[in-house]
């Protein structure tokens, strides 16, 4: 591998880190512990330019292609073996335009950088509940976040996109120009070239109210939660989760580290109106703990962080549900039973509201008639635990399947579920695989959940 690194000459304005060179073990790692690769190369480009140069040398070289983004990517595909990292995490310009409501981001800001900038102005966009999580990857698989309710996914509210394609050329994808390259980056992934900014139309949010509250892992709260969810004003953003209690203040101690069910909750609506919302989520069950009130909004992105620091190990399935049968409900309560870590939770995101009014066809995102996204998190931290808890993970995945949806969300899935790429997209993977061979019809930029070039028996549809 050194030789083939020493073989990758190229002119960039930002920095390059090969085998050998200080910092190389730093700059390989990806936030998923789990993944361990060496590229031959990594590049942290300063802007398209360096991003289309990588680009063009990976292409000449017929070399593996990574792209990282502001950095999660759980499924591991930021990074590769004996190939180049693109890492366009040094790119955070961002420009907020408070009269127009829409913000420029770059391909390397997480969300905690983008709703500061944004709250500045009193706006926002739907972003992940996890503030490191990078802006690229959510908006490029969907993005389902505390405001998909009222103000759809983050792909929804994507206005134009700066792209480097597989040909090596700096586009602007938007409704106007390459309008097939912006409908399939809207939910496709990072199939069709590296996305080196991000531009969003924003809408007033402030402060909110919200908040987790625990409860009891009863079926009635999971139950109570669908229905509550369903007749709750679009204001009311929430998550829930199934997972082990944290040792917080708010929760007694006897609690810490038994199964519990949360719901946290996002009110953006009328402050006055808070407590009558807010309230029905009280009364889904037996309450344990909460932890309720006034924030900023790019606060309650910031609740999961400690739990979630880079470098712990994970393995995610994803799928999308209609309902919550009383089986599938047993189900989910018993592997919360045997949660083999305290990292590890299962989340149901809602998916009505502002989201679900868009037709499966608008965008890449398909699954629109879903009432729910719902990640199967396991995530440890001693690698000795590894078999167990991807085994864990596969098992409650296969327990829960027969109540889900052929597809999943694609920013949940693990990068061995390949097999199921064609269920995610519904009757959009066909025109996905046409954007495809238009853009990257060699398939260049592969290392992720891959929508190959040709038709699903393996014919040309060019």
């Amino acid at each position: 591998m050194t030789t083939q690194a020493n073989r990758l000459k190229g002119e960039f304005r930002g920095r390059t880190i090969r085998p050998g060179d200080g910092g190389y073990d730093e700059a390989r790692k990806v936030y998923n512990g789990l993944i361990d690769r060496r590229p031959a190369l990594i590049v942290e480009a300063a802007g398209p330019d360096d991003a289309a140069a990588v680009v063009d040398l990976a292409r000449d070289h017929r070399l593996p292609l990574a792209v990282r983004g502001g950095g999660h990517g759980i499924a591991g595909f930021a990074t590769c073996d004996d190939g180049v990292v693109l890492d366009l995490s040094a790119m955070k310009d961002i420009r907020v335009d408070p009269d127009r409501r829409t913000v420029r981001a770059g391909g390397g800001c997480t969300w905690d950088e983008l709703n500061r900038a944004t709250h500045a102005f009193g706006l926002a966009t739907t972003g992940g509940i996890v503030s490191t999580t990078g802006i690229a990857g959510l908006t490029l698989g969907g993005g389902i976040g505390f405001l998909a309710r009222r103000c759809g996914l983050a792909c929804d509210n994507l206005v134009s996109a700066e792209v480097v394609t597989a040909a090596g050329e700096v586009v602007t994808a938007g409704p106007d120009h390459h309008g097939d390259l912006f409908w399939a980056l809207r939910g496709g992934g990072g199939n069709f070239g590296a996305v080196t900014s991000f531009e969003y139309r924003l809408h007033p949010v402030g402060e909110i109210v919200g908040g987790p509250t625990f409860f009891r892992p009863r079926p009635e709260v999971l139950h109570g939660y669908v229905d509550l969810v369903r007749n709750a004003p679009e204001e009311l953003g929430t998550v829930l989760g199934l997972a082990l209690a944290p040792p917080a203040p708010f929760i007694p101690e006897e609690w810490h580290g038994r199964p519990v069910c949360v719901v946290i909750s996002c009110w953006t609506g009328p402050a006055e109106e808070a407590g009558t919302t807010l309230a029905a989520v009280e009364r889904l069950g037996p309450v344990v703990g909460r932890h309720v009130g006034p924030m900023p909004y790019p606060v309650i992105n910031t609740l999961f962080d400690e739990l979630l620091p880079p470098g712990l190990r994970h393995y995610w399935k994803g799928q999308h549900i209609h309902d919550l049968p009383d089986q599938a409900i047993d189900a989910h309560l018993e592997f919360a039973s045997t949660m083999p870590s305290p990292e590890t939770a299962t989340l149901w995101f809602s998916l009505d509201g502002a989201a679900g009014r868009v037709g499966p066809d608008e965008t890449a995102f398909a699954y629109r008639d879903a009432a729910f996204a719902v990640g199967l998190g396991a995530s440890w931290r001693d690698p000795a635990d590894d078999e167990a808890n991807v085994e864990w993970s596969r098992a409650y995945d296969r327990a829960v399947r027969p109540f889900a949806l052929d597809g999943g969300y694609v920013n949940f899935m693990a990068a061995d579920d390949g097999d199921r790429v064609q269920a995610n997209y519904l009757g959009n993977y066909d025109r996905l695989a046409q954007v495809k061979r238009r853009y990257d019809p060699d398939n260049l930029f592969r290392l992720n959940h891959n929508i190959r070039p040709e038709a699903p028996g393996g014919e040309d549809v060019g």
